[in-house]
């Protein structure tokens, strides 16, 4: 009997350190519209739905590189490990290329100091071109 207890002492201790994680996954949408020569700036607004609750942010970032026009892009998309709403804020790094000319389609996947990664999809309006590097920032409302 007390080797019983013994292992079963030993597969609850194991258990509790396999639990899983509470990170949790919201969904977002933000409108984001960006415009510069050279210097792109760009600000927006966006939602996170998260436990049946909407919390509301802005979206504000920079990109310095070539950048050529101005364009609005509708995000939808899911934000990966959450650990409650105030963990999506903070600043997302963004770098690469892309471009769209009167509708196209954007994706992206971005990642904060937080852990929290953003997974956007959606269409661009308006023409642009741009090969830059640059930033984003969350904060909620």
């Amino acid at each position: 009997m007390k080797k019983f207890v013994a292992i079963a002492a030993l597969v609850l201790g194991v258990a509790s350190f396999s639990a899983p994680s509470r990170a949790e996954t919201g969904s977002v949408a933000v409108v984001f519209t960006k415009g510069g020569f050279i210097v792109g700036v760009g600000g927006g607004e966006g939602v996170l739905h998260l436990r049946g609750k909407n919390y509301p942010f802005t979206v504000s970032g920079m990109s310095v590189g070539f950048t050529i026009g101005a364009s609005t892009t509708k995000l939808v998309g899911r934000a990966l490990n959450l650990r409650g709403p105030a963990s999506i804020e903070g600043s997302y790094v963004v770098g690469g290329a892309g471009g769209a000319v009167a509708a196209g389609a954007g994706a992206v996947q971005l990642q904060n100091a937080n852990g929290v990664i953003l997974q956007l999809s959606g269409p661009k309006v308006g023409a642009e071109v741009s090969a830059a590097v640059g930033g984003v920032t969350i904060r909620l409302k």
